[in-house]
């Protein structure tokens, strides 16, 4: 039999308060004065808290108190929807001018080499492959390709391929399976275009790539109250990368008012 989830071991309420300081919450004591952040300051100390952190987690009588506690939480909350639902729907329709539509939304999170969809992904390559098919692209082993004979050394037909082929989407097969999701990155699993159409550093320094997120950047011209937070990465191969990300940046003019970047630094 389960031991009852016991209420005398846990300490008093501090009297700490969460104050709003431009849009992130700060732990303030009763005063308003924001208290110092302090972090583990070992590794010791901070495998320490990770581990009661972890068994905290781990506690059967927690976890069934937090599970009813969040089915009792949605009760209420499907009680409110039921006797407030009119006068909620009374107090929108007076404050027309505000809704989803028109209020500011900002994507964030999102991967730079994955913000376009696949219909737009398909129809650069396309595009491209119509107007550069003679224009060399790739190098491999000293060997320089054009874009035709790219295609060709895959043993792709650009004219014949189709979404499926292109195989970017990420289906319910990639669920905690990031190898699955990171070959998605790569269209009809060639590392060789997600080189040319993914990378900011390749033999036509990354035009391609500017390209996709220009088209991505216009289709959010469209929508006046839409922003996105793009993340590109940086791995700490060579000295001058973060050099070469700031050329490609500046000589492709892939800036936007709707959109901020992130820089990042994979723990790969």
């Amino acid at each position: 039999m389960k031991e009852a989830l016991s209420l005398d071991s846990i300490p008093e309420d501090l009297p700490h308060v969460l104050s709003l300081q431009d849009g992130v919450f700060t732990l303030a004591d009763p005063s308003g004065s924001p208290l110092p952040f302090i972090c583990p300051t070992s590794h010791t100390e901070y495998s320490r808290d990770m581990k009661n952190l972890l068994e905290i987690i781990a506690d059967g009588p927690l976890r069934t108190y937090c599970n009813q506690r969040l089915k009792m939480l949605v009760s209420r909350f499907h009680l409110h929807q039921l006797a407030n639902e009119k006068k909620e729907f009374i107090d929108l329709q007076e404050a027309s001018h505000s809704d989803f539509y028109n209020v500011a939304k900002v994507d964030t999170h999102i991967h730079a080499a994955a913000c376009m969809n696949q219909h737009s992904l398909l129809r650069f390559i396309h595009h491209t492959y119509a107007i550069d098919r003679d224009r060399e692209v790739h190098q491999s082993q000293g060997q320089t390709f054009t874009l035709g004979q790219l295609f060709q050394r895959l043993d792709l037909d650009p004219d014949h391929l189709d979404i499926d082929a292109l195989n970017v989407h990420a289906d319910r097969e990639t669920f905690q399976r990031f190898d699955r999701f990171n070959a998605k990155y790569n269209p009809v699993g060639a590392s060789e275009l997600r080189r040319l159409y993914l990378k900011t550093n390749n033999h036509i320094n990354g035009e391609y790539f500017a390209g996709l997120i220009k088209e991505y950047a216009d289709s959010m011209d469209d929508a006046s109250n839409q922003f996105a937070e793009l993340r590109i990465s940086i791995y700490g191969n060579s000295p001058d990368e973060w050099n070469q990300l700031a050329a490609w940046f500046f000589d492709q003019r892939v800036c936007s008012p709707k959109i901020r970047w992130m820089v990042q630094v994979p723990r790969i």
